[in-house]
C-alpha cells in the first residue's frame, strides 16, 4: 500500500467510523443473529490475490455491524461503560502508524518516558498518594487489564512474600494464600490459576449484607486460621467498586490487617477509581495511601478505548525483581546505567504498544474539567434512575449506589426478575446484566457510556415499566415524570 493508497482509505476509513458513530442510536443495542451467522456471511478460504478495501467496507455493513453488541450505543448500560472516543481512537491511530515496540527504554525512549509522564499526571489528576509517581519508590505503568494488574500484583506479592525464593523454586515450595471479597473481579481466581497458587489458596472474604462490603472481622479470622495451619498469606485484594453491585471494601482495615501478616495490599478499583477526578468523589481513595498497588482503567469510564489500565505501585523494586529476565540480546547501556525505566519489568509479555499517546491525546483533548463533566453527568444520572426505582413499589435497591452504577430487583421474585431482563434486552431498545445479591436476582443498570443522555435512561426505565412481567403489576410506575 503506497502511501497515496494509504490517505485515500484512511480517508474512507474515519468516514466510515464517523458515520457509524451518527447512526449508533438506531441500531439495535444487542446482536441479533445466530451462533455462524457471522461466519457464514464471510468466505470460507483466504484470497487467492488482494481485493483492495471496497470488499472489507462492504462486509462491514452487510455482515460485521449486524453482528456486533454496540458497547457506544447510547443505551448500553450493561457491564460496565468501554469508552471510545475521537481523541483516543486517533491517538490509538498514531501509535499504530508509529509501529512502536516500547520494551526497553532503548527501543524508543519517547514510548517510555510519556508512559511515565502519563501515569504522572493521571495520578495527580486522581488526587493519588505521592508515593505512586515516578519520582518515589514507586511508579505507574499501563496494563493490557485489570485482570493483568491483579496478575503482576500476585507475582510481586509472592516475590516479597518467599524472599525471592518463587523465583527460583516455584510456588510449589510455599502454601501461599490470597484473600478477597466475595463480590470481587474474577480476575484475582484467574490469577491464583494463572500464578500457579491454585484456586484451594484463594479465600473468599464474606461482605456486609447492608453494604456489600468485605468484613475486616473475617479477613481476620482467616489470616489468623492460615498461619496457624502453616500457610503464608500472600495477597489481599480490595475492590473499589466491586464488579456486580459497585461495593467499596474498607481499603485502610484491610491494609492493617494484611501488612500485620506481611501480605501485599492490592486495590481493584478498575471500574470506579477514575472517579476521583472529582473533588467531591474523592472519598473513594479512602485508605490508598496503605495499598501495595492500585489499578483503575481509563478505558472503562474516562474516555479512552481499550486498553489502557493504569497500575501503580507503591514501591517497584518487588515488581521488577519478580519479573525481570535480562538474556544477552535485551542488553544495552540504558539498561545497565539504572537511570531508565524498563516496562518489560513491569508486565507478563516482553513486547508492549505505545498506549501512553491515546492516554494523551485524550488528557490533552478534554482536560481535567471534561473528564469531570463526563464522570459528573452519570453519577447524576444514576441517582435519578434510583430515585425512581425507590417510588416503584414493584421494584426494589439492592445496594449502595453512590456513583453510576444501580442494582435492583423485582419485588415479586427472580424469575418475574429474569422475565423483565430478557425481554428489554430482547427489546433493543437497552442493554442490562445481571447479578446476584444476598441470594437474590438482580439487574444492574450501569451508565457511563460517552452519548449516554437523560432521554436515554427514560427511554431504558420505560422500557422496564412497560415489559415488567404481569405478576409484577403494581402502581407508581410513572414516578419518574
Amino acid at each position: 500500500m503506497s502511501p497515496e493508497e494509504f490517505r485515500r482509505h484512511g480517508y474512507q476509513i474515519i468516514d466510515w467510523i464517523a458515520d457509524y458513530q451518527s447512526r449508533l442510536e438506531s441500531l439495535p443495542v444487542l446482536s441479533r443473529v445466530a451462533p455462524g451467522q457471522v461466519r457464514a456471511g464471510l468466505p470460507a478460504e483466504p484470497p487467492v490475490t488482494g481485493e483492495g478495501f471496497d470488499g472489507v467496507l462492504a462486509d462491514l455493513d452487510s455482515v460485521i455491524v449486524p453482528g456486533l453488541t454496540h458497547w457506544q450505543h447510547p443505551s448500553f448500560f450493561a457491564f460496565f461503560p468501554a469508552n471510545a472516543t475521537g481523541p483516543s481512537i486517533l491517538g490509538d491511530l498514531l501509535a499504530s502508524g508509529l509501529g512502536v515496540q516500547g520494551m526497553l527504554w532503548a527501543t524508543s525512549p519517547a514510548a517510555t518516558e510519556l508512559e511515565t509522564l502519563m501515569l504522572d499526571w493521571l495520578a495527580r489528576l486522581l488526587d493519588l498518594p505521592a508515593g505512586f509517581r515516578s519520582d518515589s519508590a514507586g511508579g505507574g505503568v499501563i496494563q493490557h487489564s485489570a485482570s493483568d494488574a491483579a496478575l503482576v500484583a500476585l507475582v510481586a506479592a509472592l516475590h516479597r512474600v518467599s524472599g525471592g525464593a518463587t523465583e527460583t523454586d516455584g510456588v510449589g515450595a510455599g502454601r501461599y494464600c490470597v484473600y478477597t471479597s466475595g463480590q470481587t473481579h474474577s480476575s484475582v481466581e484467574k490469577a491464583c490459576r494463572i500464578a500457579g497458587i491454585g484456586t484451594a489458596a484463594l479465600r473468599k472474604l464474606d461482605v456486609d449484607p447492608d453494604t456489600l462490603a468485605a468484613r475486616p472481622a473475617h479477613l481476620a479470622e482467616l489470616l489468623a486460621a492460615d498461619v496457624a495451619a502453616g500457610r503464608t498469606p500472600a495477597l489481599v485484594v480490595a475492590s473499589v467498586g466491586a464488579t456486580g453491585t459497585g461495593a467499596l471494601d474498607p481499603v485502610a482495615e484491610l491494609a492493617e490487617l494484611a501488612h500485620r501478616y506481611g501480605a501485599w495490599l492490592h486495590v481493584d478499583a478498575a471500574w470506579a477509581g477514575v472517579a476521583a477526578v472529582c473533588e467531591e468523589l474523592r472519598w473513594i481513595n479512602a485508605g490508598v495511601e496503605l495499598a501495595d498497588s492500585y489499578c483503575t482503567n481509563p478505558h472503562k469510564w474516562l474516555l479512552t478505548n481499550f486498553d489502557c489500565t493504569a497500575f501503580w505501585v507503591a514501591d517497584r523494586s518487588a515488581l521488577i525483581s519478580a519479573l525481570s529476565i535480562l538474556p544477552e540480546y535485551l542488553r544495552n547501556s540504558a539498561t545497565e546505567s539504572g537511570a531508565v525505566i524498563d516496562y518489560r519489568d513491569w508486565q507478563v509479555p516482553l513486547g508492549r504498544r505505545f498506549r501512553a499517546l491515546k492516554l494523551l491525546t485524550v488528557l490533552r483533548w478534554y482536560g481535567a474539567e471534561g473528564l469531570q463533566a463526563h464522570i459528573r453527568s452519570h453519577v447524576a444520572l444514576a441517582q435519578e434512575f434510583a430515585s425512581w426505582v425507590a417510588a416503584d413499589s414493584r421494584l426494589e435497591l439492592l445496594a449502595p449506589h453512590p456513583l453510576a452504577l444501580v442494582t435492583f430487583a423485582v419485588r415479586a421474585g427472580d424469575e418475574a426478575g429474569r422475565q423483565l431482563l430478557a425481554a428489554v434486552n430482547a427489546s433493543g431498545q437497552a442493554y442490562l446484566t445481571h447479578t446476584v445479591v444476598n441470594g437474590r436476582f438482580a439487574i444492574r443498570m450501569a451508565i457511563g457510556a460517552v452519548l449516554t443522555e437523560r432521554r436515554h435512561v427514560r427511554a431504558a426505565w420505560q422500557a422496564i415499566c412497560d415489559l415488567l412481567p404481569a405478576a409484577a403489576s403494581g402502581s407508581d410506575q410513572d414516578a419518574s415524570g
